[in-house]
């Protein structure tokens, strides 16, 4: 069985022991892990990959850990993809963040649009972005993923696309059920960088929201015939673009929805 792995987004060195703060700690009592088992552990900021790492100590709240060795491993796709959705409700969010951090997303944008349903501001907003963060580092934990993707603070679609930061993030496209929209998975092929996508609430973005897109120089592109949930739309996105292919028939889309 392969050693748990535990986020811990800091600085480790070969020879160190350490005492794992609070949630780390809870995860690995939880686990019912003995002195001497192995784990592994994620997220140093500096060097990347993992260190295999073993129990040193299991006290009531302390747990100590001695780091071994470290490794070089990454296991994230060869394109950068960053998703920037209107926010789904109910718990279709917290699935979305899951799953697309399995997939290989490189950040998740949480949008206001004029047909959000969730509507989230204020102190409200940075709790459920804090929430959608751990689910992220949980899902990263499970899949073996070494880079946690950042959930970034909720934004209203016009602020963020008005953000020169956002150009960073590479050719930007969404997800259009538009006649003639160019297919995604061909525009994938055809551009290989980094890309950020955007895609609508469940009611779809309005017609000035698109002609907002369209002057953001965005790409209006589709997956096909089918209309979609947003969430299912938006990984079937990613999975085209990170994966390099889906199977024939997969269709995008009320996403874009």
């Amino acid at each position: 069985m392969a050693a748990p792995r535990i986020h811990l987004p800091q600085p480790l060195e070969a020879g160190q022991t350490l005492t794992l703060p609070t949630e780390a700690a809870r995860h690995v009592q939880v686990l019912r892990l003995q002195p001497g088992e192995a784990l592994t552990l994620f997220g140093d900021p500096a060097r990347g990959g993992e260190w295999r790492a073993r129990v040193r100590s299991m006290g009531r709240r302390d747990v100590t850990v001695t780091v071994e060795a470290h490794a070089a491993v990454e296991r994230e796709p060869a394109r950068a993809v960053h998703l920037a959705v209107g926010m789904p409700a109910n718990e279709r969010m917290d699935w979305l963040v899951e799953k697309a951090t399995e997939l290989g997303v490189a950040s998740l944008q949480p949008l206001l649009t004029a047909r959000t349903v969730l509507r989230l501001d204020g102190e409200r907003a940075a709790r459920k972005v804090a929430h959608w963060q751990a689910v992220a580092v949980a899902a990263c934990e499970q899949c073996g993923g070494n880079r946690v993707p950042v959930v970034h603070p909720v934004r209203p679609l016009a602020d963020w696309l008005a953000d020169p930061a956002r150009t960073a993030l590479g050719a930007g496209v969404w997800l259009s059920l538009a006649p003639g929209s160019a297919p995604l998975p061909a525009w994938g092929a055809a551009h290989g960088g980094p890309c950020h996508v955007v895609l609508g609430p469940e009611g779809g973005l309005t017609e000035a929201e698109e002609a907002a897109l369209a002057r953001a120089d965005l790409v209006p592109l589709s997956l096909g015939a089918r209309t979609l949930r947003s969430e299912t739309a938006a990984l079937a996105a990613l999975a085209c673009l990170t994966l390099g292919q889906l199977q024939p028939g997969v269709a995008h889309t009320d996403a874009s929805v």
